[in-house]
Order: C-alpha cells, then sequence, then structure tokens
C-alpha cells in the first residue's frame, strides 16, 4: 500500500506559527525527563513513609502510589519516544543519551531499535505494513475481552510474560556475543518490533535475528543497570520499600496505563491513506487522566502524527491552533479516555 498522506504545515499554520511549534527547547526536554524521576521517587518515598507510619495508611497509600509511579514510568516510555522523534533535545548526542538511559532504559526499551521501527509506523499508519496494526486491528472487543486484559496487566501476568520472551532472547544474544557470533547487515530492528514496550510486541514477537537478540540483550543489561540503582537509592534512603512500590507498578499499573493509551490512540479510528486527520485519536485528559494513562500530553495523538517533528510540549498549541482554523470537526477528537474505552468495547450487532 503507498504510504498515508501528509498534512501540510505551510496551508494549515502561518511561517512564525510554524516555527515556534518545531522549535526544540535545548531546556523542556530534560527537565520532563527529571520530572518523571522525582514524582515517581517521591511517590514512591510518601508510600513508604505510610507504611512506616501506619499499616491502615500503608493500605491506603500504596494504590495511589502505584497509580503515580505507573504514570510516571509510562511518561518516561513516552519520553523515549520524543527521543526517537529527535525531540527531546536539540543536540542529537544529548537527545539520543535522555532517550536511551534515563528514560528508555528505565522500562526497557532500546531508542535505535524503536526508532527505525516506528517511523515505519508513521509511514503506514493503521495500513497492513503497520508494525503496530495488531494493536487496534482487534478492536471494537467486548467488555468482557477488556476486563480480562486488564486483569492481566493489574495481576502482573502481562509483565513477566513479556519479560520472560525479553530475558529469553537476551540470554540468546548473550551467548551469541560469548560465542562471537555474528550476522550480516546492519542494525537490525526486530528487537525493537519485538520489545518495544510502547508497541507491547513483547508478548508475542520473540527475536530470532542474532543481531536482534545481541540488541535485546543490551537493552535488558541497561534495564537491569537502572533497576539495579534504584535499588541502591531505596535502600540508602529508606530500605526495601519504595524500591518494592517501584517494581510492583512497572508490573501492574505501568502495564495498564501503556494498554489503555495504545487503545485511545487508534483503535476504532477511520484511517485512510487519502486523509491525514483520521490516523489518530485526540483525546482530552483531565488531572487524573494526565497523571496515569496521559502523561507529557500524549493524548494529543493526532496532531503527533499530522505533525511528527512538534515537541510534545507544543501539542496543545497546535491543537488550539487548528481548532480555531476549523480542523477539529475533521478529527477524531474523545472528551476523556472513558468515551475511548467506551467506543472501543460497543461491537455493533451483525
Amino acid at each position: 500500500m503507498p504510504a498515508v498522506k501528509a498534512a501540510n504545515p505551510r496551508i494549515i499554520f502561518a511561517p512564525e506559527e510554524w516555527a515556534a511549534l518545531t522549535a526544540i527547547s535545548p531546556f523542556r526536554g530534560p527537565w520532563l525527563v527529571a520530572h518523571g524521576w522525582l514524582v515517581a521517587a517521591l511517590a514512591a518515598f510518601v508510600g513508604a513513609w505510610a507504611w512506616q507510619f501506619h499499616w491502615v495508611a500503608g493500605l491506603f497509600a500504596t494504590p495511589i502510589a502505584l497509580a503515580i509511579i505507573g504514570g510516571r514510568q509510562l511518561g518516561l516510555s513516552i519520553l523515549m519516544h520524543e527521543g526517537a522523534h529527535g525531540l527531546l533535545h536539540p543536540d542529537r548526542k544529548i537527545n539520543n543519551w535522555l532517550g536511551q538511559w534515563p528514560s528508555g532504559a528505565a522500562t526497557g526499551s532500546d531508542i535505535y531499535a524503536y526508532r527505525a521501527y516506528h517511523l515505519t509506523h508513521h509511514k503506514f499508519t493503521q495500513q497492513r505494513e503497520d508494525p503496530d496494526l495488531s494493536l487496534s486491528k482487534p478492536f471494537p472487543t467486548s467488555g468482557a475481552s477488556l476486563r480480562r486484559k486488564v486483569i492481566r496487566d493489574l495481576s502482573g501476568q502481562t509483565f513477566f510474560k513479556q519479560r520472560s520472551h525479553q530475558f529469553a532472547a537476551a540470554w540468546r544474544g548473550l551467548m551469541a556475543m560469548l560465542r562471537r557470533e555474528s550476522s550480516s547487515g546492519g542494525r537490525d530492528t526486530s528487537a525493537g518490533r519485538a520489545f518495544n514496550l510502547q508497541s507491547r510486541k513483547g508478548v508475542d514477537a520473540p527475536v530470532s535475528n542474532i543481531d536482534g537478540a545481541k540488541t535485546t540483550a543490551r537493552t535488558v543489561a541497561r534495564f537491569l543497570l537502572v533497576q539495579t540503582i534504584v535499588l541502591a537509592v531505596s535502600l540508602a534512603l529508606w530500605g526495601w520499600t519504595p524500591f518494592l512500590l517501584w517494581f510492583a507498578a512497572l508490573a501492574t499499573t505501568f502495564q495498564l496505563f501503556l494498554r489503555i493509551r495504545n487503545i485511545a490512540e487508534h483503535a476504532c479510528t477511520t484511517t485512510g491513506s487519502d486523509d491525514p486527520f483520521s490516523h489518530a485519536r485526540t483525546t482530552y485528559a483531565g488531572l487524573i487522566e494526565r497523571t496515569t494513562v496521559a502523561p507529557y500530553w500524549v493524548n494529543y495523538h493526532s496532531e503527533h502524527h499530522l505533525f511528527m517533528g512538534l515537541p510534545c510540549y507544543n501539542l496543545p498549541h497546535a491543537h488550539a491552533l487548528l481548532g480555531a482554523s476549523g480542523y477539529h470537526e475533521k478529527m477524531t477528537i474523545e472528551p476523556d479516555y472513558w468515551a475511548v474505552l467506551r467506543r472501543v468495547t460497543a461491537i455493533p450487532a451483525a
């Protein structure tokens, strides 16, 4: 199939508007990465303090802490995505480091493998060649099916299934490195397709290519190093509890929020290569949603697909300008994430 049609910003925005929208700040990207870690750390340590204060306070604080930490873990994953687009910092090396280490490594993603396959998603959005098509293809579905997925996420089943595949591939990659095995060709992107947590493909896409397995081994090594650092800081400052809250969120709420965000972006949208305004969904988000399923303006997904060179902090301004020019009527926009979930579980009669 042909690539999806791109929007022409010169028709929509004035030159000065476009220049402002595409400007990449050298400060805001690093601050957002720091913000994600600081908020997650605060929630973890407050949760630990609540358990020390009284077990009743701990029981009350734990779900709140898991929701906040899981939301910031999703936020770090989103910022890795920003880095894959080159939008975290105007300096390419700094941008890639921010996306690879404090963002991607926190949740087990590799920015380079992710970048290669994700740009294919933008080129062929919702078409047969789209590597993310499996995320939206099952919808609409039944409410019972969605509830089963939620249970698997919050019980840790999704996490452990993904990680078992990822660690198995990493072991194969490590063995290949020790045996000095090699394969021909350049950088392999199968690790990005298989274990990028943004796409949830780790469940059913094992890495068989040697280069892909090696990439996964390096990705897992970075992931484990970051977890070790988090554990060391936790033990130095408060003991095991903050780290346990961090890890529990990674295995539960992060998985659920990632699923909901993925559903909201493309499921049940009307997509065609001739209409760039139909390729994705924008969902309005309140405070709770921005804390959990929609950190760092990821809810403006239609704007991101229309103009993927816009930093996330400029997407709300782009949305406002599109509305002022009458383009909202052409876009898929939902009032909140509950509306999205109701839409994707409304199976029409045969």
